[in-house]
């Protein structure tokens, strides 16, 4: 377990840069990405999958939504700014999330496969059918989207 994923060696390489340009909000941020990306390989064990380092990173952008929704019924902005601002600089190690034109397209897509594979158009009841294929979707082309955004989607196409 001693070596390093890439993702690691990366955010490392940023904390080295954020330290020489004395920023300190980016600084504080990329340690506590690298100790999520520690203590989820530690956790399991072993080595995180490419796959395994983007979904704790997902887990950080939710957990800084929630506070910021927290902090904006607190009338709090100056913490839910904080909270934005390392939304951002997670995001730089995530692959670029898909655009709501690119998710109703996809999510289309894979309402039309649920359909030809039953023989019927997908009803309600079957929202997580559509989901998981529009999951497996995003993760065959690499990409990502916010799982409400994706529910709210399909749930739009299900309906109309």
């Amino acid at each position: 377990m001693s070596e390093a994923g890439a993702l690691e060696v990366l955010v490392n390489q940023q904390i080295i840069l954020a330290m020489k340009a004395h920023d300190g909000e980016r600084t504080t941020t990329l340690r506590l990405i690298k100790n999520a990306l520690k203590n989820k390989a530690i956790e399991k064990r072993e080595m995180l999958t490419p796959a395994e380092e983007q979904q704790a990173l997902a887990t950080m952008i939710k957990q800084r939504r929630d506070s910021i929704d927290q902090f904006t019924k607190g009338n709090r902005p100056e913490l839910a700014a904080k909270e934005a601002s390392e939304i951002v600089v997670i995001e730089e190690f995530l692959p670029k999330a898909l655009d709501e034109a690119g998710l109703i397209t996809l999510v289309a897509e894979a309402v039309a496969e649920v359909a030809a594979a039953s023989g019927k158009a997908p009803s309600p009841k079957e929202m997580g059918v559509v989901i998981k294929a529009v999951q497996a979707k995003l993760q065959a082309a690499g990409i990502r989207a916010e799982g409400r955004a994706v529910s709210e989607q399909v749930k739009k196409a299900l309906a109309g």
